[in-house]
C-alpha cells in the first residue's frame, strides 16, 4: 500500500510518516498543497491524507483537482476543523472519502488508511499464480507447491510485483516507488537483501536478476 501524506506541521508529519512505515505502509510527504497535487498527479496512490489548511494550495482545492481525475485515489480530509457542516462539507461537497478529525488517534488512522484502500474501483484478482507459486491478494498469503510460505508484508509486495510483471523485469526504482517509497536511498542494499531472502523462502522458484541489469524477475 502507498499513502500520501499532506501535512505542514512538520513534527506531526515525521510521527505519522514513521508510524505508517513501522506496519509496513509506504509513504511520501507533502508540506504544502501545490507540492502535494503534483505528486498526487505524478503516482499512483492508494490513499491521499490531506490536512485542509495546507499552504500555497489548499487541501480543499487539492481535493476538487483529484476527485476530478478519471481514477481519482482515495481522500480521507485530515484537520483541526470538527464541527458536523465542516465534516458534511468535506464528505459532500468536497468529495472526501473519509474525515478525520485533530486530534486523533494513530491506531484510528490506521484503520482507517485500510478501510480506504479496500474501496478499490475495481476488484482485484483472488490469487496470482505463476511456476507452482499461488499468491492469495485478500488473505496475504502464499504458497508453494501446494505448501504454505511465511512472508514479511515487504517480500509480498515484492512478489506481487513479479507475478504481475509475468516474467518481464522490474527495476530497482520501481521496487521502491511501489514497495517502500520515494525517500529510501537507491544505492540502498535493501531491495537486495529483500530479494534475496524472498529467493530463499521460494525453496528453488528462484526469483533473478535480469541479465541486461534491467531488474529482477520470477524465472
Amino acid at each position: 500500500m502507498r499513502v500520501l501524506l499532506a501535512e505542514d506541521h512538520h513534527v506531526l508529519a515525521r510521527t505519522v510518516a514513521a508510524g505508517l512505515r513501522r506496519v509496513a505502509i509506504a509513504v511520501d510527504v507533502a508540506a504544502s498543497g501545490d507540492v502535494a497535487e503534483r505528486l498526487a498527479l505524478l503516482n499512483d496512490y492508494d490513499v491521499v491524507v490531506l490536512d485542509r489548511d495546507l499552504p500555497v494550495l489548499s487541501g480543499d482545492a487539492v481535493c476538487r483537482t483529484l476527485r476530478a481525475l478519471d481514477e481519482p485515489p482515495r481522500i480521507m480530509m485530515l484537520t483541526a476543523a470538527t464541527a458536523t457542516s465542516e465534516r458534511v462539507y468535506g464528505l459532500e461537497d468536497l468529495g472526501a472519502d473519509d474525515y478525520l478529525a485533530k486530534p486523533f488517534d494513530f491506531a484510528e488512522l490506521v484503520a482507517r488508511i485500510r478501510t480506504l484502500s479496500r474501496r478499490a474501483p475495481a476488484p482485484a484478482p483472488p490469487a496470482l499464480r505463476s511456476r507452482g507459486i499461488c499468491l492469495d491478494l485478500a488473505r496475504r498469503e502464499v504458497q508453494v507447491a501446494g505448501q504454505p510460505v511465511e512472508l514479511t508484508a515487504k517480500e509480498f509486495d515484492v512478489l506481487r510485483l513479479l507475478m504481475e510483471a509475468h516474467g518481464e523485469p522490474v527495476s530497482h526504482q520501481e521496487l521502491i516507488n511501489e514497495v517502500w517509497d520515494r525517500h529510501l536511498d537507491p544505492r540502498t542494499s535493501t531491495v537486495r537483501t529483500t530479494v534475496s531472502r524472498l529467493r530463499a523462502k521460494l525453496a528453488g522458484r528462484a526469483v533473478v536478476s535480469a541479465d541486461t541489469g534491467a531488474g529482477y524477475r520470477l524465472c
